[in-house]
């Protein structure tokens, strides 16, 4: 190995102990203090929204592992920079750890219920990491360059470099298992029994699936339900430690912790949810049974003021919505404690999040909340609105195909298409499908469950010639609005346009 190339491996090995070292001890302090968590979510927070945008929409949900893939990434280039620049006299890689400590002591502080005690993880860390870099560059190992004979000696280098990069990532390693057994609510929620709901839904007739394809189920798996959020971890939130603050433009500030909710009726709701993101065609959307809380309740106990419109919604890592006062005082609003009949999953919430029908998650779906505060549009801002997304979000009316896949062979003879659409609240009241440049035609549709959720679509068809074909959907809701045929980006307040593929007849 060349000198410099010792000298960078020696910077990533640095790079590795420091946050190998601070995610070990931070396992002693708490979640507050992983300062990998904090970087990365300081990462989100300072990226703009268009960079935000193109990400959910190239990598969806696993936009979280391609952000802590790319960290990791920086902080080994940034290291091996660091590395090739340290010297014996010259500690400049070692002032360059200095200076990612600080950097990563400020990310720390910036998170919702950090204190000064949970900057020693990192600052260990850190010291460790100039340790490893100062040593590497003694006069324990002398440079190869001034002495090329002394193989022996830079073997010796070699190997310690190597196993100072392994007892850093193994130190990682455990930190972050250790935290994540230490920390996780998993316990709690399974011995959380979801309340019966006095007030149930509807029963989900057989029919709203429609016969004949094979389309997504109408109640969507809790382990299928897409997940964005800007969670880097997942908040780990106990029913003893939950609590939610109603304040701001109120008659009376109210916390209600956990078991006050159980003087309140338990409510249940069919409702679907969709993302901002979501693309013409995406799959950002699915349907769950909700269980919980109206919120128009919790709010009554405080009195909201008339001057109020907007509920700016805070979760317990910071993360903000700001939702029309009128969308949580309608009685479809809920403070959701179970999922398809169970707690809610720790990723979707537990213990408690919003649900709230109509709208757009950006503004309304927050999760782990903690906190509401009643507020005014021309006062505050939220987490998304603030990077120039719309300010409202209602849900648009839209479709989607599911059946053929773009791209998907199509055997000759009698065939059924399928697929979704979507108009929350409103519902949705036909679907029509072109195939090539042909008539618009009715789509044979599953019975509608309620305007809060998605409808499932059929098509037969008769295919007749081979070759390449197209089939394009469109909506109308119940409004009579027809989705338009108009293309536009999620940015700022949904995509619109029709949803085609291409598919070949054989």
């Amino acid at each position: 190995m060349t000198t410099l190339g010792a000298k960078a491996m020696g910077g990533v090995a640095a790079a590795a102990v420091a946050v190998g070292v601070a995610q070990l001890v931070a396992a002693a302090f708490g979640p507050e203090a992983d300062v990998r968590t904090a970087v990365g979510s300081a990462a989100i927070a300072l990226t703009p929204g268009p960079v935000k945008e193109w990400a959910i929409d190239t990598f969806g949900t696993a936009d979280k592992l391609f952000l802590t893939v790319a960290v990791l990434l920086a902080i080994a280039v940034i290291a091996a920079v660091a590395g090739m620049a340290e010297t014996k006299r010259r500690p400049i890689g070692s002032t360059a750890i200095v200076i990612a400590g600080g950097v990563g002591c400020a990310a720390v502080l910036s998170r919702a219920g950090a204190t000064a005690v949970d900057l020693i993880p990192t600052i260990v860390g850190a010291v460790c990491g100039v340790a490893v870099l100062r040593l590497l560059v003694s006069d324990r190992f002398r440079d190869t360059e001034d002495d090329s004979s002394d193989t022996d000696t830079g073997r010796r280098l070699s190997l310690v470099t190597l196993g100072l990069l392994g007892a850093g990532v193994a130190s990682g390693v455990v930190g972050v298992v250790v935290t994540r057994l230490t920390s996780s609510v998993s316990g709690d929620r399974q011995a959380f029994a979801l309340p019966r709901a006095k007030q149930a839904a509807p029963p989900i007739p057989a029919s709203v699936q429609p016969a004949g394809v094979e389309l997504p189920p109408f109640v969507t798996d809790n382990a299928d339900f897409y997940r964005i959020d800007t969670a880097l971890t997942v908040p780990q939130v106990s029913r003893t430690d939950w609590q939610l603050r109603i304040h701001g433009m109120v008659d009376r500030e109210v916390t209600y912790r956990f078991e006050d909710l159980e003087r309140f009726e338990v409510v249940e709701r069919v409702v679907t949810l969709t993302c901002v993101s979501n693309p013409v065609g995406g799959e950002l959307i699915s349907n769950a049974v909700w269980t919980g809380y109206r919120v128009s309740d919790l709010l009554a106990e405080a009195g909201v003021q008339p001057d109020a419109d907007m509920v700016l919604s805070m979760s317990v890592d910071g993360w903000t919505a700001g939702t029309p006062v009128e969308a949580l005082t309608d009685d479809g609003a809920m403070l959701a404690i179970g999922m398809n009949g169970q707690p809610l999953p720790v990723e979707h919430g537990y213990p408690a999040r919003l649900v709230v029908p109509g709208l757009y998650g950006y503004v309304s779906a927050t999760k782990w909340v903690t906190a509401l505060e009643l507020t005014r549009f021309d006062r505050a801002e939220a987490y998304w609105t603030r990077l120039g997304w719309g300010v409202r979000g209602p849900i648009k009316t839209e479709s989607r195909i599911d059946v053929p896949r773009s791209g998907q062979d199509v055997a000759l003879g009698p065939v059924t298409f399928g697929g979704v659409a979507w108009a929350q609240d409103r519902g949705v009241r036909a679907v029509e499908v072109q195939i090539d440049d042909g008539e618009w035609q009715q789509a044979e549709l599953g019975d509608a469950y309620s305007g809060d959720t998605w409808r499932l679509w059929s098509f037969p068809w008769e295919a007749t010639d081979t070759g390449f074909h197209k089939i394009t959907v469109r909506a109308t809701d119940n409004t009579g609005y027809t989705q338009t045929p108009d293309r536009a980006d999620p940015v700022p307040d949904g995509a619109t346009g029709w949803h085609s593929i291409t598919f070949a007849v054989r």
